[in-house]
């Protein structure tokens, strides 16, 4: 039987990155405290302390046009992406209907 994937909040994850963060506890005590795998946990840490600048930005005008700027730019490759993919599908599906 199959376990069901777990998904958790972004708050969740916040909590369990900032306690790996302290260092006052253990990784093993936290991954049983919050029953996450320890590798799990320390990718949120990672996560957290490559991001955690933008806590600290000067203006939050100029924060959120480079969001949408990241947003814009993954869209668009996105998009590249989807574009390729149906002309492909288009392609095999005229070679399996000949």
């Amino acid at each position: 039987m199959m376990k069901k994937q777990r998904t958790f909040t972004a708050a969740f994850k916040a909590k369990v990155a900032l306690e790996a963060v302290k260092g006052v506890k253990t990784l093993e005590k936290i991954s049983s405290e919050y029953e996450v795998h320890q590798t799990q946990i320390n990718k949120w840490k990672a996560q957290a302390l490559k991001h955690l600048h933008i806590i600290f930005e000067k203006n939050d005008a100029d924060l959120i046009a480079k969001l949408i700027e990241e947003n814009e730019c993954l869209n668009q490759k996105l998009f590249e992406a989807i574009g390729r993919l149906k002309v492909e599908n288009d392609f095999l599906k005229k070679q399996t209907n000949q």
